[in-house]
């Protein structure tokens, strides 16, 4: 029996697993850090109050439960052995005969590393509580302050990034702010809340078309985010940043959306890397010198055959993964051959099919376009809409998720505003 070990149970790791599944040629073994499966396309909804953990995580056990060749395990990858084809977690060590890495990205603060103490990332579900955490107990403060000073300083968010996670975290601020919130203080105006949406570049969504750029600029600043394009983010300290157009913005909650790097479990793997620590991977999406070792999803950094470099995406994470499970089989059956000393050289190239991106920006306005049409505002949205809950893993999921944005979208009262008062996060 073939053993396989998948590192990460993201979209990569789960499309792989999936394709052996009840293969009674592989034993696999699945390894996280988190025991669930997190749909993080909609991870801002939850750092913003629209939906619940629950509603976008589904536990791995759970998805493989019929599913008596995979087994599950919450450990943590701390070192890669190609000679001896082992790994070691925290626990203990697992043998194998091929290792799928699909470990995802990490938050990237271009080489200040410390700024991460004085701001908030958007990666795991962890991370959403935090931000959610975060600006509903600073409307509390506010809510409790004399101090005109502080309470503007309360009440400010900045996001750091114009890509679609910034995007969607300023008009869904905004949107939790100046509708659902608006009713629910006393002695503070929500609508003096301010969402500042920091981009270095010259434009937001910077692989949209630039007609959606300019939509999406005209409808966040209709919502009342204030944008600045150009200055980039060159100081980060507590309460506050500084621009290198000399300004400081003091701001409570800063929220960093501006980059990505790759796991530093790369490290520890001989290969050749780009600047953020993905690995640069063959066409057949193994690792150069290692052909039992594949990389796929944030992790792998590859342009395919048509000369298309393939994003960082939950589509193409997918279609990464099910690819290495269909060059795992294929080298099982040629082993079989007389090929079986150049199975290397069968492997096919992983060619992305580009299915498109969007980006919703807020309620009844969102971006989309593939390589035959452009959308935008409410088809779009509807389109983001339905396309997010067909991608989502478990009926149950799906039925949650769309109960709780037809009662948000009615009421414009989003359900998951709890929160605990405990040590106020960072």
């Amino acid at each position: 029996m073939t053993r396989i070990v998948i590192i990460g149970g993201g979209f990569a790791g789960l499309a792989a697993a999936k394709k052996f599944a009840n293969d009674k040629r592989f034993q696999v073994t699945l390894i996280d850090r988190q025991n669930h499966h997190l749909f993080q396309p909609l991870l801002y909804q939850v750092a913003t109050a629209s939906l619940s953990a629950v509603e976008i995580a589904r536990s791995l056990r759970s998805i493989f439960d019929n599913s008596r060749n995979v087994s599950v395990l919450l450990e943590s990858v701390t070192k890669i052995n190609p000679q001896k084809k082992e790994i070691t977690t925290d626990q203990t060590t697992h043998s194998y005969d091929y290792l799928i890495l699909a470990t995802g990205a990490r938050t990237s603060y271009f080489g200040k590393d410390h700024w991460a103490e004085h701001t908030l990332g958007l990666k795991t579900l962890e991370d959403s509580r935090r931000i959610r955490q975060k600006v509903l107990n600073s409307l509390e403060l506010a809510e409790s302050s004399k101090d005109p000073t502080e309470q503007k300083r309360l009440m400010t968010v900045a996001i750091v990034g114009g890509g679609p996670t910034g995007v969607e975290l300023a008009g869904a601020f905004s949107d939790l702010l100046r509708r659902a919130l608006k009713t629910d203080y006393r002695r503070i105006d929500v609508h003096k809340f301010r969402i500042i949406l920091i981009q270095s570049g010259e434009r937001l969504l910077k692989h949209f078309d630039p007609q959606h750029s300019q939509y999406t600029l005209e409808r966040l600043q209709e919502l009342g985010v204030e944008v600045i394009l150009g200055p980039r983010v060159d100081e980060v300290e507590k309460g506050r940043l500084h621009l290198n157009d000399d300004r400081w913005i003091e701001a409570e909650t800063i929220i960093w959306a501006a980059g990505v790097a790759a796991c530093p479990l790369t490290q520890t793997i001989d290969c050749p890397r780009d600047r953020g620590g993905r690995i640069e991977v063959t066409p057949s999406l193994s690792i150069p010198g290692h052909p039992h070792i594949f990389a796929a999803g944030d992790l792998a950094n590859l342009t395919d055959h048509d000369g298309q470099q393939v994003p960082g995406l939950a589509p193409a994470a997918t279609q990464m993964g099910k690819h290495v499970a269909k060059v795992i089989k294929e080298d099982l059956r040629l082993q079989k051959t007389r090929y079986a000393d150049r199975f290397t050289e069968f492997r096919p190239a992983f060619k992305y099919r580009d299915k498109g991106i969007m980006a919703i920006i807020g309620k009844n306005a969102a971006v989309a376009q593939t390589n035959k049409f452009k959308l935008q505002g409410f088809f779009a949205w509807l389109a983001w809409l339905f396309i997010h809950i067909a991608f989502l893993v478990g009926f149950r999921n799906k039925l949650a998720v769309l109960l709780s944005w037809a009662f948000s979208y009615l009421f414009d009262k989003p359900a998951a505003r709890v929160f605990s008062k405990t040590k106020s996060p960072k």
